[in-house]
């Protein structure tokens, strides 16, 4: 059965590709919403990083034509109920609490905090009115490092914390770290840094909140990555009954985390709208979208690593610093996810891991394509430099200690099965693909021309969802709900909690459901971001492949038992005999018996039947994840150097990936090569920079700089589809897989192209003024 399943879903069924539901979802995207009497919103950010606000002046913002109001943080204290992040909360983050209003009222804590709202009948005239607002501060020294946040003599963030302590320091060890290091040949230590970037989708945050005052009933108009938790921010932030609010979320152009929930921003809207009677709608810009939507990564590693002579590695013993940013976020939550999965796919005896979260003057952390992200890097990296210093090749070195597959499977030393890792196969693959005694050769040859190539390979694995815990699911990840029902004109219409915004769930879905329930593709409706009518969900974490692919799999197939039990009592034979297929139910053998399912419908919606007989053509699913397994790859990228510019050029690409069945490759593909694109963006250009002042230097795109089609090679992809885990499904995520193994693989052939001048490479940010520094420096030792 594993196997059919494996080969049906091929990408056969992606016909009709000009089906508008495909292309825009359910309609407009949020700046494109225009309401009757509909206020536009602008917000006053501070220009200073850590401040005291003294006195907030909107009088004169109020006082200008066609403003309608103005508020402060203190009338939105006066309009909203205290709490916690709704994201963090739903999530169980761990960590003290910090104590903020929801725009900043005793204290700004970085440049571009909002601490004021205008709205107006204009976006123009809403900027015009933040203009004349005025605010008196008291400046405060910034904390703009993780090492100046973790000094006690630092000014805290937060009055009711008293340090700068965002995550609490704490340390695991998972087998015998003192006794593998002890036994080791060498112990190596090494400080690995990873930079602040950030996700900047197309299209920023966006809302149009509009509240109804006769009905007392809030809708909500979002660019969001779950209606639901966005409407569970706003119940909690706003004080209103759940089924006082409604949110809708049409087209988004992007998001890779950055949308979950609700922002300060959108709150502030969705509170003026209800104090206003009318529609709010907020769109930041680009500098907006740059300086204060949320960063991500900034975290650093000080690693020991036991090593045999003959290039086992033994054992790591981290220390991990993050850099949370000013306001909670996804940063709390990120060091227990790095520490779970920092052990990959290795055969690795021993692990210590210690870490701490910061608070400083920067924008708050957020999810980022791949937050857990830094283990790969850290890994891979270690990997390489201990291959160069022990003069073993880097592919050999990771060959001779991936884990076995074996029966039962390895265990990774945290605890989680390694069923169905194909790290060796696809290692083995990617360095047959890049040839790489070939690329030797051209490379000696390079090096006598006066020319520096190199080469890099990484591999990597992530939970996609991951394998079935003995526990079972749990929280609100651990499953995922879908409504299917058939209507009368023979559509399948699938109700999903999930949201897409770039992955193609209207293709993927509709194309599992058609499949399985025996219509046309073009007969499956997928229905989206609304709170009224589908379950709840989340998009993020690749998980939607199995779990809403599963859940659509056994939902469709539930949805088929019921039709064809309806339709053998119009037929007058066992449900068993009959079958539907390209949208006709008919009796096995017997094709002119065929009926659409189209009039099997209507017949149930006459109302004709008695209560014995049920004509309700509409079920409910639940899928926890079935077997699960594990997403992962090899990628190879090679390079050259000019080491008198230190321009980096990418001139191969080769990506060797396992994500199980394939729904439609088109779509693994485009997801495969846009995560390459961001991880080279984030190693050769993308960096959200700060001075040692805590002043934001990169908000516009003169400063922070994105790949472009110059940038980014052609990417090769291989696919390996070799481990069955689940009798069903066995198609899995693959969203974050390009971003998280890209920037080890490009600064590992960076290092490589570099090894003639001595350079090791213990950062990842590496535009070319750094190159130039790191071969200065190397030649000056």
């Amino acid at each position: 059965m594993a196997q059919i399943a494996a080969e049906r879903y091929t990408g056969a069924s992606i016909r009709r590709s000009e089906d508008p539901r495909i292309l825009t979802g359910r309609g407009r995207y949020v700046d494109d919403i225009k309401l009757p009497g509909m206020l536009h919103a602008a917000f006053v950010r501070s220009p200073l990083p850590h401040a005291r606000v003294l006195s907030v002046d909107i009088s004169a913002a109020r006082a200008l034509p066609g403003v309608v109001a103005a508020f402060t943080g203190a009338d939105l204290e006066a309009m909203t109920v205290p709490g916690p992040d709704a994201l963090s909360a739903l999530m169980g983050a761990a960590g003290p609490t910090p104590e903020f209003t929801l725009l900043a009222t005793d204290k700004v804590r970085f440049a571009g905090d909002p601490l004021a709202v205008v709205i107006a009948e204009s976006r123009y005239l809403a900027e015009d009115g933040c203009e004349l607002v005025e605010v008196e501060y008291d400046e405060l020294p910034p904390v703009a490092s993780a090492a100046f946040a973790l000094d006690p003599g630092s000014p805290p963030l937060f009055a009711n914390l008293g340090d700068n302590i965002a995550r609490s320091r704490s340390r695991n060890e998972f087998g015998d770290v003192a006794a593998t290091f002890a036994g080791a040949d060498r112990v190596y230590d090494f400080r690995i840094d990873v930079h602040r970037h950030q996700n900047v989708p197309m299209e920023g945050r966006g809302c149009v909140a509009s509240y109804d005052p006769a009905l007392g009933v809030l809708t909500m108009h979002a660019a969001t990555q779950s209606v639901h938790v966005s409407k569970i921010a706003l119940t909690m932030r706003l004080g209103m009954a759940p089924d006082k609010v409604r949110v809708l979320a049409g087209d988004i152009g992007g998001s890779f985390g950055l949308k979950i929930g609700a922002s300060r921003e959108e709150l502030a809207a969705a509170a003026a709208s209800r104090a206003l009677g009318r529609p709010v709608k907020w769109v930041e810009d680009r500098s907006e979208n740059l300086t204060a939507s949320g960063q991500a990564r900034e975290e650093s590693f000080e690693v020991r690593a036991a090593v045999s002579n003959d290039g086992d590695l033994l054992g790591l013993d981290v220390t991990m610093v993050i850099d949370t940013g000013s306001y909670p976020g996804m940063g709390g939550m990120v060091p227990a996810i790095i520490e779970a999965m920092l052990p990959g796919p290795y055969k690795l005896a021993a692990l210590g891991f210690e870490s701490v979260g910061v608070t400083t003057n920067k924008a708050p952390y957020v999810a980022y394509r791949g937050p857990w992200a830094s283990e790969t890097f850290v890994r891979e990296r270690v990997l390489d430099l201990i291959a160069k210093d022990l003069g073993l090749d880097p592919l050999e070195i990771r060959l001779r200690n991936a884990a076995p597959r074996t029966d039962p499977p390895a265990v990774m030393l945290t605890g989680r099965p390694l069923a169905g890792v194909t790290t060796r196969e696809s290692l083995e693959r990617v360095a047959a693909l890049a040839d790489i005694p070939a690329f030797r050769r051209r490379q000696a040859q390079a090096r006598a021309e006066g020319r520096y190539l190199g080469i890099g390979v990484a591999t990597f694995i992530e939970a996609a969802p991951g394998p079935r815990s003995p526990e079972g699911s749990s929280g609100p990840m651990g499953s995922e709900s879908m409504r299917l029902r058939l209507d009368e004109d023979g559509i399948v219409v699938l109700f999903t909690g999930q949201m897409p915004h770039g992955q193609s769930h209207q293709t993927t879905l509709a194309q599992v459901a058609a499949d399985e329930f025996g219509v046309p593709f073009e007969q499956v409706r997928v229905v989206v971001g609304d709170t009224d009518v589908v379950p709840f969900g989340l998009t993020g974490g690749s998980r939607s492949a199995t779990m809403t692919g599963g859940v659509t799999l056994h939902g469709a197939r539930r949805l088929k038992a019921k039709v064809l039990d309806f339709a053998s009592h119009l037929m007058e034979v066992s449900a068993r005999d009959l079958q539907i297929t390209d949208g006709n139910v008919w009796v096995r053998g017997d094709p002119a018996s065929a009926v659409a399912v189209s009039e099997i419908a209507r017949q149930a919606a006459s109302g004709e039947f008695g209560a014995d007989v049920d004509a309700r053509l509409e079920v409910e699913a639940m899928f926890d994840g079935g077997e699960g397994g594990w997403s992962g790859g090899s990628h190879c990228a090679v390079v050259e150097v000019d080491v008198e510019t230190g321009i980096v050029t990418v001139e191969r690409y080769v990506a060797v990936e396992d994500c199980g069945a394939l729904i439609n490759p088109a779509v693994v593909e485009g997801q495969i090569r846009g995560g390459v694109a961001q991880g080279i963006g984030a190693v050769l250009l993308e960096r959200s920079a700060y001075d040692s002042d805590g002043n934001f230097q990169s908000a516009t795109f003169m400063d922070y700089l994105l790949p472009t089609a110059c940038d980014v090679p052609r990417i090769e992809i291989e696919h390996l589809q070799t481990v069955p885990l689940d009798a069903d499904v066995n198609f899995r995520g693959v969203g974050e897989g390009g971003m998280i193994v890209a920037p080890p693989t490009i600064v590992n052939a960076i290092e490589d192209a570099l090894s003639p001048f001595g350079v090791r490479i213990c950062e990842q940010h590496l535009p070319p003024a750094r190159i130039l520094e790191l071969i200065a420096a190397a030649e000056a030792d």
